[in-house]
């Protein structure tokens, strides 16, 4: 095993396809159990985390629950530790995407992208950080370059993955002395689903201004989250780790 997490458990959210599925196959991989978060209920999905879970030998719980409803988030995240699932590892991927300018952007649909990509991440970090204080552990944000590149057309989505980033080195200084590392990847434009939704001129000008002049691959994302988790990365905190194949 390159990152001696075997035996460690890691809550993933946002499993469901992208780079989600590709961290939840890498940790396998290396030995962790995994709690997998999906929006909803689905039989496709159960299926693969069982086909996962028999490949590499680790125990797959799977969870329920729209990141946005923190009422469900609670109960599910009660009923969790309720049966000793300790936590060592908190992926922070679940997300939406956005784009608009923001004259034409309703502040409702503002508040719908920040419900999940930041307040989300917050409650469920705020939920689980006790569990994690006893035996120390680390915490991966998922944020990207959006969030860095603020652009126009950026208001919802860029704008929340900036106050990812600043959550992240907040909290970083919190939990640090705690034994709890945070960081945070910034992912360029990602071969995924999410891709697809962007304009089409919009996903051409990001990949013409990367220097290696492609997409990234989800397993690229997926590495880079592992290599945080692990004690590979053991003086590593507050950071954002930019993977979005070099500035021209």
């Amino acid at each position: 095993m390159r990152y001696r997490l075997k035996g460690k458990r890691a809550f993933i959210t946002g499993t469901n396809r992208g780079i989600g599925l590709k961290i939840v196959e890498s940790f396998a991989k290396e030995g962790v159990n995994i709690v997998a978060h999906a929006r909803k209920y689905s039989k496709l999905f159960e299926d693969k985390m069982k086909e996962i879970s028999k490949e590499n030998g680790v125990e797959i719980d799977t969870i329920y629950f729209d990141m946005s409803d923190v009422s469900c988030m609670k109960d599910s995240v009660k009923k969790l530790i309720g049966r000793r699932r300790e936590i060592d590892i908190l992926v922070n991927n679940a997300g939406v995407a956005h784009g608009g300018l923001f004259q034409m952007t309703a502040i409702d649909d503002i508040k719908k992208v920040f419900e999940v990509n930041l307040f989300g991440m917050m409650q469920l970090t705020q939920l689980l950080i006790r569990s994690m204080l006893r035996n120390g552990g680390a915490i991966i944000n998922m944020a990207s370059i959006s969030g860095i590149e603020l652009r126009e057309g950026n208001c919802a989505y860029g704008v929340s993955k900036a106050g990812v980033i600043a959550f992240t080195k907040t909290l970083s200084a919190e939990l640090a002395p705690h034994g709890i590392r945070v960081n945070a990847v910034a992912p360029g434009l990602t071969d995924t689903d999410m891709a697809t939704l962007m304009e089409e001129k919009a996903g051409i000008n990001m990949v013409r201004e990367t220097a290696m002049g492609r997409l990234a691959k989800p397993e690229e994302i997926a590495e880079t989250v592992l290599f945080l988790a692990s004690e590979n990365a053991s003086f590593i905190s507050g950071q954002t780790i930019r993977v979005d194949g070099g500035e021209k």
